[in-house]
């Protein structure tokens, strides 16, 4: 199977230990962990920052799935968890790809840290993954809620840490059986 997987720096596999943000090792990253697991072949499409993009790339003809985890910026950036669900709605409307190659992951909430001073951006978070469900079944495509992977976060309160890739990559490896 070739798979993409398109995302933000918890997709890319982004380290908040060091000074500068590293990367953490292939074998911490949950997309490294997945190809490791299943033996597709998987490119990762993840990008530091990333916000929901206004037009999608030209994916791949031949993709069988793309998974696709955004919005957690959009937040951090000051939009409402509303408007990042209708700028998700336009992104995938705008994805050729079957609807059924589509897996739509919402980001598992935000906890208090570093880069979320206050439980608003928590609760925009929750509501973020509640809008995700019912655009993917709107839209009829797949969708997961990272939220129920029990996703550890580093000191920030945004990204994952080693072990929380670990836990992403079991969750979703569940639901893709």
């Amino acid at each position: 199977m070739t798979v993409i997987c398109f995302g933000d720096s918890n997709t890319y596999g982004y380290d908040p230990r060091g000074y500068f943000g590293g990367r953490y090792d292939a074998d911490s990253r949950w997309v490294d962990i997945l190809a490791t697991e299943t033996g597709w072949i998987i490119s990762n499409i993840g990008q530091n920052g990333r916000e929901i993009p206004s037009a999608a790339p030209a994916f791949p003809a031949d993709t069988d799935l793309l998974i696709v985890m955004l919005g957690t910026n959009d937040l951090l950036q000051g939009r409402s968890p509303e408007q990042a669900a209708e700028r998700l709605e336009r992104f995938l409307s705008g994805i050729p790809l079957d609807r059924s190659k589509i897996l739509l992951i919402a980001p598992p909430p935000v906890t208090l840290g570093a880069w979320v001073p206050s439980a608003k951006l928590i609760d925009d978070s929750r509501t973020f993954a509640r809008l995700c469900r019912v655009l993917a079944e709107r839209m009829g495509i797949r969708f997961a809620d990272a939220g129920k992977w029990d996703i550890p976060l580093a000191y920030d309160g945004v990204h994952f840490t080693e072990q929380g890739h670990k836990a992403f990559a079991a969750g979703l490896l569940e639901e893709l059986k």
